[in-house]
């Protein structure tokens, strides 16, 4: 996944320390990653599939794939991806390539949709964060305000907490739903119109976790970055989703969550989508890894001129 400069994370609120290492939160039994940009297309596979984000806007999409994996979001968890539907700057919608390219065959679905996460906190060098969210009933009480004097200033702004960072998963997980539907309204409306499901619940979704988005460290945070990432499944149960996985690897979601064990809750055994693999053949090899959930691990990935998807 590309990562942005620090001041564009800032603009956006997405802030905090970075824990090192690369990972990715999938959710559901199709794979969803963030993809890494690449010069072109071509002919696919009818065995394996491929994932396509922001990167790959403007660019030719593969011609025929047994499914399809694409990113909602422009590479930040607030942010849209500007081709996933109909766009005046680009001629093709992420979306429709998914839906109407893929021809099935595998346990996947035809397509997916993954989604970008972070926990950014309520402050960052001084400044708030303009979309953490003051209000909130959440499994961890109620996300309230507080008072907090920095060097800038004396700020009014939501709680720090398990609370808060639960309802800001929760809001981004929304905002990802509504912008589907809202793609897929503008696909369906076109001349010929065309059918792609517009309901959020008609797609696996998969969370997207890495440490090179912003999250919150040491125990403290680890607790707050597991309370946003199960208020981005809760939201997504909401709108009818029923399959929610993770993409990442063992050491990023260690490093992000402290571990994932029974009292995880929405997050134990959910599905993985594991990258990392250069060919197809190390990518088959990493479906016999142990899941970083407690879970399966259903989708692996290999880095070629695109993101390719092997399903186990």
């Amino acid at each position: 996944m590309d990562i942005r400069r620090v001041g564009r994370r800032i603009t956006f609120g997405l802030v905090i320390q970075a824990i090192a290492i690369v990972a990715l939160m999938i959710v559901t039994t199709g794979p969803a990653f963030a993809a890494k940009p690449s010069r072109g297309g071509g002919s696919g596979s009818t065995t394996t599939g491929f994932d396509l984000s922001y990167p790959q806007c403007g660019s030719s999409f593969p011609s025929t794939t047994a499914f399809g994996i694409v990113g909602v979001n422009g590479g930040l968890a607030n942010d849209l991806n500007p081709c996933l539907g109909p766009s005046s700057s680009y001629s093709q919608s992420e979306l429709y390539w998914a839906v109407a390219t893929s021809i099935g065959g595998t346990a996947q679905p035809k397509a997916s949709l993954y989604v970008n996460t972070a926990d950014p906190g309520n402050v960052y060098n001084g400044t708030p964060i303009t979309d953490w969210p003051t209000t909130g009933t959440t499994p961890y009480g109620s996300c309230t305000t507080t008072t907090v004097t920095t060097t800038n200033g004396t700020y009014y702004v939501g709680e720090n907490s398990q609370a808060c960072a639960w309802q800001y998963g929760y809001n981004k997980a929304t905002q990802d739903a509504a912008w589907l539907t809202s793609a897929a309204n503008a696909i369906d409306g076109q001349n010929p119109p065309t059918i792609v499901p517009t309901s959020p619940g008609s797609y696996p979704w998969w969370l997207d976790v890495e440490t090179a988005n912003t999250w919150q460290s040491d125990t403290t945070g680890q607790a707050m970055n597991v309370a946003d990432l199960q208020g981005m499944v809760a939201a997504l149960k909401v709108v009818g989703v029923a399959a929610v996985g993770a993409y990442s690897t063992s050491s990023q979601w260690n490093a992000i969550t402290g571990g994932t064990t029974s009292a995880s809750g929405s997050l134990w055994q959910i599905p993985n989508w594991i990258p990392g693999a250069r060919t197809l053949r190390g990518a088959i090899s990493n479906c016999k890894q142990t899941s970083f959930t407690g879970g399966t691990v259903s989708v692996t990935q290999w880095v070629s001129r695109l993101d390719g998807d092997y399903s186990c």
